[in-house]
């Protein structure tokens, strides 16, 4: 398990004094994100692959497709996991060895954000029913944790899945051809959902945090927010920490939450389906 990163009282303290001008160290307001760069086709093994930068955390995201007997009471329909790796060289408060609980939230934020959205029609993953389904892999790999990992890692997995082609499937033998098809995963483009993280910190509620802001924040909510007719609709929410959501707080964070994906769900739904 990650040892937690320690602030110096001085340090907070100036924190807390900038969020209560409504400044940031790095020059944002409390609610503006950081600088959002993508780059495609990082991974030459992988089905799709994309690498975030939010700031200067960096996560690098891969989808992969295997083939798999499907779940006894769910005989017709493919599998979806999400597992994500936090390593030393992204953090030292992260350790080696299994993954630690991070590493285990990272993984099932991410996954719940696009299983309760129904992005991935899994029916569609069906090869004969009972027998053979596609079971789609999302790796997630944290290069530098500067912050706000949640929003980059679901940010990466939504792009990789987006671009994402079916590898060769040779019926006869049973097996996967190393080559890609142009068939697209199936996906329902109109239920595309990604998450928006907001912290309590001070008086304020602040979105995309640095590292540092992360360390002192009373709690950490993530929302995950789709399309619904040109409006957004919640599909998984998720708390983090110890501290109390007041209701002044929650209507603060479900506004910037809209606010937020009014901005940023047509550039990434760009990046995902072109």
């Amino acid at each position: 398990m990650a040892s937690e990163k320690v602030i110096p009282t001085l340090q907070k303290n100036r924190i807390l004094e900038y969020l209560s001008e409504g400044k940031r160290f790095d020059s944002r307001t409390p609610e503006q994100y950081r600088d959002l760069k993508v780059e495609m086709g990082v991974s030459k093994n992988a089905e799709s692959s994309v690498k975030i930068s939010l700031g200067k955390t960096q996560v690098l995201v891969g989808v992969k497709l295997g083939l798999a007997t499907p779940y006894p009471d769910s005989p017709a329909e493919g599998t979806f996991m999400v597992s994500a790796e936090m390593h030393p060289m992204a953090s030292p408060n992260y350790e080696m060895g299994r993954p630690g609980i991070n590493a285990i939230e990272l993984s099932r934020v991410t996954d719940r954000g696009i299983r309760e959205s129904g992005l991935i029609d899994v029916k569609k993953l069906c090869i004969r029913e009972g027998e053979k389904v596609w079971q789609v892999f999302v790796d997630i790999v944290a290069l530098n944790d500067d912050g706000n990992m949640f929003d980059a890692a679901s940010i990466g997995a939504l792009i990789a899945l987006g671009n994402a082609k079916l590898p060769k499937y040779n019926e006869a033998e049973d097996k996967i051809e190393f080559e890609l098809t142009d068939t697209p995963l199936p996906l329902d483009k109109d239920v595309l959902s990604f998450s928006m993280t907001f912290h309590k910190i001070g008086d304020k509620i602040v979105a995309d945090v640095g590292l540092e802001e992360e360390a002192i924040s009373d709690f950490r909510l993530t929302i995950a927010m789709g399309d619904n007719g040109g409006e957004p609709r919640i599909t998984a929410m998720q708390k983090g920490k110890a501290g109390v959501i007041t209701d002044s707080d929650m209507e603060t964070i479900l506004n910037l939450a809209s606010d937020t994906w009014k901005e940023k769900f047509p550039q990434i739904k760009k990046y995902a389906f072109g």
